[in-house]
């Protein structure tokens, strides 16, 4: 096999740099041309804007690629119609009968670490029209370019479908949490009739409408612990291999990630008793997005935490329906209040302490999590597979791209399965 050469991107494409029109000519009534003055505006696969404008400088052409050439680096979009691009972007098209456009987008998304190593050393992230222009591209045919092209589009479909499906199941579940919390599950297993069917079944309280039966609590009320994690020099505790130490990025909505941990040593976890965490405890973000909560699993009893805050529930209410409760609208409302609107700022120990639970009987608790776990279930398989998808791609792009494997091994591969 002859060893791979590359040539730069403006061998293959046609190449526009954005520049920022006069701001007097943007607008809002859909007069001109949609404008795009960064990647701010980027979808799963093409913009969406609510600015236009009259008369623009440079056009990002129906068909190119849209790239980020300000942070975040690299982002791209297609452009299903011309588009004005300010100066955060770059266009690219093919140049017809040379190559493929789709094939430049993934061979330009292969090699993107070109692209952040020009970026360093800026005042702020930003690669400039020579970068772009002079960046490698796979020196391939134009017909092995379409065979490429067609295998990774097949992989990008299902990736977008996929990512269609957990996006209508959150919304599914959305709308299911919101039922749950304020007309909750009956013995017989379903919802009781909505107020405007049955009001004398609901109460008034400050968070809106519950039924009769359920309290009205305050964290502090429902978790005899809540506290924060390590928080003064955590990075003095680290070692390369001990106990996990939980941190906000550990912490999702769907559960706990555990692909990034960081860890500390057995004899600092044992003197960061306060930090330390029991099955069944709560953790949720402080900052970033701040109420983001999580039950600790059992395989972690005993692991510590760095920053985050932790809640450990008593004897009225369950980890699993408090931990809804808290990332559900009502819970995440609650949160943006005490921030005054402002989801970045810091969610503490206080405000936890004063958050306001909705709370049945901890036999209804159980019925409302049970209805809860059908939706979780579909979820957590759609996004399984995107993350099998994704692996696959990033496999095909190294193959493919690097001549490692023959387009025409992994064609009849793909023809197999």
């Amino acid at each position: 096999m002859s060893e791979l050469s590359f040539a730069p991107l403006e061998t293959f494409a046609d190449i526009a740099m954005g520049q920022s029109p006069d701001t007097e000519t943007c607008n809002s009534d859909q007069r001109g041309m949609p404008f795009l003055q960064g990647c701010g505006e980027f979808g799963r696969r093409v913009p969406d804007t609510s600015i236009f404008c009259a008369l623009p400088l440079r056009v990002g052409k129906t068909g190119s690629v849209l790239m980020s050439v300000r942070a975040p680096v690299g982002t791209m979009n297609y452009a299903d119609q011309d588009y004005c691009i300010g100066r955060g972007l770059a266009a690219f098209k093919a140049k017809p009968g040379i190559a493929n456009t789709t094939f430049l987008k993934h061979a330009v998304e292969q090699n993107s670490g070109f692209l952040h190593r020009r970026s360093q050393g800026s005042t702020f992230a930003a690669v400039s029209s020579g970068d772009v222009r002079t960046l490698p591209i796979p020196n391939f045919g134009f017909d092995k370019q379409n065979e490429i092209a067609a295998i990774l589009t097949s992989i990008d479909t299902a990736i977008e479908k996929t990512e269609a499906l957990i996006g209508k199941f959150q919304h599914i579940k959305a709308g299911l949490m919101h039922d749950l919390f304020t007309r909750g599950v009956l013995p017989n297993g379903t919802l009781r009739p909505p107020r405007t069917e049955a009001p004398e079944l609901y109460q008034q309280t400050p968070i809106g409408w519950i039924p009769k039966e359920w309290a009205l609590e305050r964290c502090i009320d429902l978790c005899p612990r809540i506290c924060v994690g390590i928080v003064i020099q955590p990075t003095q505790y680290y070692v390369v291999d001990g106990v996990p130490a939980f941190r906000s990025a550990n912490v999702r909505e769907d559960g706990i990630d555990a692909t990034n941990f960081v860890y500390i040593s057995p004899v600092a976890n044992n003197l960061l008793v306060k930090s330390q965490l029991k099955t069944g405890d709560i953790v949720s973000v402080l900052t970033g997005y701040p109420g983001t909560s999580a039950v600790v699993p059992l395989e972690f009893h005993g692991a510590n935490c760095i920053d985050i805050l932790i809640s450990s529930p008593g004897e009225k209410v369950s980890s699993e329906y408090l931990c809804d409760w808290i990332n559900s609208s009502f819970g995440k409302e609650q949160v943006l209040r005490l921030q005054g609107g402002m989801a970045q700022q810091h969610f503490n120990v206080g405000e936890m302490r004063e958050l306001l639970v909705a709370l049945p009987s901890r036999a209804e608790q159980l019925l409302i999590r049970n209805r809860a776990k059908s939706v979780e279930k579909k979820l957590r398989l759609e996004k399984s597979l995107q993350e099998k998808f994704t692996k696959q791609k990033l496999g095909l792009m190294q193959d493919l791209l690097t001549v490692k494997v023959p387009v025409t091994t992994i064609s009849n591969i793909q023809g197999a399965t």
